[in-house]
């Protein structure tokens, strides 16, 4: 059977600092994502779902299985579009184009998408995707849920599980909502919509 195994960052653990300290990397990345990888692998011994991509998986699963699998798909894709803090950072190009015939202008987009991680009650995620027709969508996600589960495509995601921001920003979510924007990567984001 073969295993999954713990993404490796596409940046140094300091790297989205100020944003994100290397403490947290440590504990969100090689803690908490590292212990639903080996989750997933001790559950998926000797089941039928074994050997099947994880987008598969996710779509197919229920249970622990479920839980483990999507909160690696979701974090594979949150810790896989940051890149080094940036002033002003913003997406060009089509998908600059599509949030703002979507939703007036980025800061609207931005706005809408921080109240929706901010008022999440409890655990889990914040996403933007894009429909089967291309339109793009701002969904609450409790969890380990994920879009696809939706028939939708993942674009952009904001954890909002207290294991993301805790030691950063205590209980002040919504500010490290306001700060994720300046290490967003909008090349991966863009890549991820087409």
């Amino acid at each position: 059977m073969k295993k999954f195994e713990l993404m490796v960052l596409p940046y140094a653990p300091e790297a989205l600092e100020p944003v994100i300290s290397r403490e947290t990397i440590g504990f969100h990345h090689g803690k908490h994502l590292a212990g639903y990888v080996n989750n997933l692998n001790a559950l998926l011994e000797g089941s039928p779902l074994a050997g099947l991509p994880l987008e598969e998986i996710v779509l197919k699963a229920d249970g622990g299985i479920l839980n483990n699998a999507g909160q690696i798909l979701n974090h594979n894709l949150y810790f896989g579009q940051f890149a080094a803090p940036k002033t002003d950072n913003q997406p060009v190009g089509k998908l600059a184009e599509a949030i703002i015939a979507q939703f007036g202008s980025f800061e609207a987009f931005k706005e809408e998408f921080q109240k929706k991680g901010a008022t999440l009650f409890g655990s889990g995620w914040v996403w933007l995707s894009a429909d089967a027709d291309g339109k793009l969508v701002i969904t609450q996600e409790t969890n380990a849920a994920n879009p696809i589960q939706r028939g939708l495509k993942p674009l952009l995601t904001f954890d909002v599980w207290e294991h993301a921001y805790y030691l950063d920003y205590q209980n002040r979510r919504p500010d490290h909502l306001a700060a994720l924007w300046q290490i967003i990567n909008w090349e991966v984001i863009e890549s991820r919509l087409k």
